[in-house]
């Protein structure tokens, strides 16, 4: 080293420490990093939400059978709700925050003529001047197969879309499952036994969306 300085040979030790400490935190690096194919990348991702795969899994293996299990009588709940809503609701029904209660119920009746996609049905021991019908399709509007169930919450999903679609994919399950096939023209003045369920939105008008008729 003729030629340099005293004071440069002094930092040529801390020049090659420094260079050295460098080297090994690459190699360091270089060893933890997980290297993954864009196939594995891929399958690690989260799973992007299919409602028909929803619907399918969760229609008849589920939804069904919870409705079914606490339906109540229809005049029952009625008659409870005209009594006391907040009441009947809490006892009877289920619903996520402040949103209309959603019910499961069962009743027998009279069925009346189809018409724009509604069976109307007359069921004895109803408070005055209530109209039930039966959604019969082929639009099937509404969440309360979605909301009555009782274990599906918005919790479970991304977003409101995937909720709505959740809802959705439960009602073309009931409609394949249910109503096609279903003669509604041909069951006017018979009596039918039915499950569903339906949202409050005013006790004098009921529009039952199903899950059995018979």
């Amino acid at each position: 080293m003729t030629g340099t300085s005293p004071a440069a040979r002094r930092r040529w030790p801390t020049r090659w420490i420094a260079a050295g400490a460098v080297a090994a935190l690459v190699v360091a690096m270089a060893l933890s990093t997980e290297y993954r194919s864009a196939e594995s990348a891929s399958a690690a991702a989260p799973k992007k939400f299919d409602p028909a795969t929803f619907g399918a899994q969760n229609y008849e293996a589920k939804v069904v059978p919870a409705i079914q299990k606490s339906a109540v009588d229809l005049p029952v709940l009625l008659k409870a709700i005209t009594a006391d809503k907040d009441a009947a609701g809490a006892r009877y029904g289920k619903r996520q925050g402040t949103s209309p209660y959603n019910f499961a119920v069962k009743a027998t009746g009279v069925a009346g003529e189809a018409k724009s996609g509604l069976l109307p049905v007359t069921v004895d021991g109803l408070p005055d001047g209530t109209r039930v019908s039966i959604q019969i399709g082929p639009a099937v509007n509404g969440t309360a197969l979605r909301d009555a169930a009782g274990y599906i919450t918005f919790g479970q999903f991304v977003n409101q879309v995937e909720y709505a679609d959740a809802a959705t994919a439960l009602n073309n399950q009931m409609r394949q499952k249910l109503l096609t096939g279903l003669d509604a023209a041909g069951l006017k003045g018979k009596k039918i036994a039915f499950t569903g369920a339906f949202t409050l939105l005013t006790p004098a008008t009921v529009t039952i969306t199903p899950v059995a008729i018979s």
